[in-house]
């Protein structure tokens, strides 16, 4: 992974420095919170309902044991023993005491860490394929690139006060694992018919109250250029983009007014601009970005494991973790662990302090010390031996980090909702934890198979339940918490806005009306299909008989 030079050294302890003394002003009543407030969130501080909230960047989802027991140890010294894995790929605190923010910045720095971009209008953390530099499908590894826009976007004069957030993705992989539809720009890698390699970059994705699905802006484009590409796309929204109206200030709503066509016009005409291409980026410095994403030195071992295959045979709970929680890796004898954070009772994504020092054992005893945070609020040790894998397993086990439902309707993606939020309408922490309460049977939930449930506590979209198969989205109306239904989303290379099923329902009506439409898809299915294929196949209106009751 990549690892700082002294530049960054530098820049984040100044950074750290520079917050601490305004802390220092804002606790002795020489700043007010609202001259506070932009200081704060330049540094990742939120105030959320209840106290505030530190969110740490992790780039493109990848970072080490080292990190991991940082996180473990500032959850300890500074929170209440456990951090929030986000859909951005990054963790939170959500009860630092302002106090001692300036001194969790510090111990970041120690471990190569910040909070900076994680928040404000600004280019956001990128976020990339979770199985990066492993997966099958993969034609290369997109984190060497997702590092040069990290280092690009960082404190970027031009762009550092933007119109509104901005959010880029990156897969290097057939099969879109990060969502790249979904944001301001998704960059996926492709290869052209001369057999290089380069991107197709698509823009004006995104969710909130007016969700949209990105459209191809280029075909292909070199990685060469790049930079200097992205460059011209961020001009022309900081020119262009909605700065009096906020709910009209993404990049989604400039190319949906201005329309695909003439957004492209704009970007090309700036791209020429650029020429000759004076930020496009060497050959060597790509080299010197990717040689920090070498693969790692894997040993030569056979595809299958005798050790393996009989603790597979003889242990029906190991078996059935598995399933869902291992997936093909391109190194023969090795596979990629996804550890969910999802247990049952549990909130989506939060891990203690204790379970992150697991975790980080486990990657530096069986994944050459690294870590990935994925989108969808779980763990991944991407190069694990499948000789190791029982012993592994054991040891989540013991640590209550061995759920086995990754993919399955228990892994849900949830948003803080009321029970943290300011800006949340309901609760969906609970929604959450009743459907995994309901649906809790580890065989029942592999008959249903892939289902992708994701929970949103208000119209900000944080919980992605849009592109859900089943999106939930909670609302307050007179008072009482109301539960929109969607179903259809997609997040995937197919992906899709969900639609609305009707009116809402009520916290106690909106479980049963899950499992009636479950138990509709389990009637209806096909051989070999997911939820999101039959409602595909037999429309909306048999899932909307079952739910309102007018089948």
């Amino acid at each position: 992974m990549y690892r700082y030079d002294e530049f960054d050294h530098t820049f984040v302890r100044a950074r750290s420095q520079q917050f601490k003394r305004q802390v220092e002003r804002r606790l002795d009543g020489s700043l007010s919170e609202e001259q506070f407030r932009p200081l704060r969130l330049m540094n990742g501080l939120y105030l959320q309902l209840h106290a505030y909230m530190l969110r740490v960047a992790i780039p493109y989802g990848t970072f080490s044991g080292k990190q991991m027991r940082q996180l473990a140890m500032i959850a300890d010294k500074y929170d209440r023993g456990y951090g929030h894995f986000t859909t951005r790929q990054n963790i939170q605190y959500n009860w630092p005491d302002l106090v001692d923010v300036p001194a969790i910045l510090e111990d970041l720095a120690d471990v190569e860490m910040h909070a900076i971009q994680t928040s404000g209008n600004c280019i956001r953390n990128t976020t990339s394929d979770p199985w990066a530099g492993a997966a099958i499908d993969e034609i290369e590894d997109p984190r060497p690139i997702a590092e040069l826009i990290r280092q690009w976007s960082s404190l970027h004069p031009e762009f550092t006060y933007l119109p509104r957030k901005f959010k880029i993705a990156i897969t290097g992989a057939s099969n879109d694992r990060a969502a790249i539809r979904a944001h301001d720009i998704g960059l996926q890698i492709v290869q052209n018919d001369a057999g290089e390699n380069g991107l197709q970059v698509y823009v004006g994705g995104g969710l909130g109250r007016t969700p949209i699905i990105g459209n191809v802006l280029r075909e292909f484009i070199s990685r060469h250029e790049l930079l200097p590409y992205l460059e011209a796309i961020m001009r022309v929204y900081n020119r262009y983009g909605r700065r009096d109206n906020k709910y009209k200030a993404r990049i989604k709503i400039l190319v949906q007014e201005t329309g695909l066509e003439k957004f492209r016009d704009e970007v090309e005409a700036e791209y020429a601009q650029l020429e000759p291409l004076d930020i496009a980026v060497p050959q060597e410095e790509l080299n010197r970005i990717a040689d920090y994403f070498s693969a790692p030195d894997y040993d030569d071992v056979s595809s299958s494991d005798e050790g393996y295959d009989k603790a597979v045979i003889l242990h029906s709970d190991f078996a059935g973790w598995v399933r869902s929680n291992l997936s093909e890796h391109k190194i023969s004898g090795y596979t990629i662990v996804n550890i969910s954070l999802k247990p049952l009772k549990g909130a989506p994504g939060d891990i203690s302090a204790d379970q992150m020092r697991v975790v980080a054992d486990l990657a530096q005893e069986y994944s050459f010390d690294e870590i990935r945070a994925t989108h969808e609020q779980n763990l991944v040790l991407a190069n694990v031996k499948k000789s190791d894998v029982y012993a592994l397993y054991q040891k989540l086990v013991v640590a209550e980090l061995a759920t086995g439902n990754i993919g399955l309707i228990s892994d849900i993606i949830c948003c803080p909702g009321m029970d943290y939020c300011a800006l949340a309408t309901a609760r969906s922490i609970p929604v959450g934890q009743a459907i995994s309460e309901r649906f809790s049977d580890p065989e029942r939930q592999r008959v249903i198979g892939e289902m992708k449930i994701k929970i949103s506590g208000c119209i900000n979209a944080c919980g992605h339940h849009h592109i859900g198969h089943i999106g939930i989205l909670g609302l307050e109306k007179a008072g009482v918490e109301t539960y929109q239904v969607k179903l259809g989303g997609d997040a995937t290379s197919t992906a899709e806005v969900g639609k609305v099923t009707g009116k809402g329902f009520s916290f106690d009506e909106l479980i049963d009306a899950i499992e009636r439409m479950i138990d509709l898809y389990l009637r209806e299915r096909d051989t070999g299909e997911r939820f999101l294929d039959t409602y595909r196949r037999i429309g909306m209106e048999p899932f909307k008989g079952v739910l309102y009751g007018t089948d």
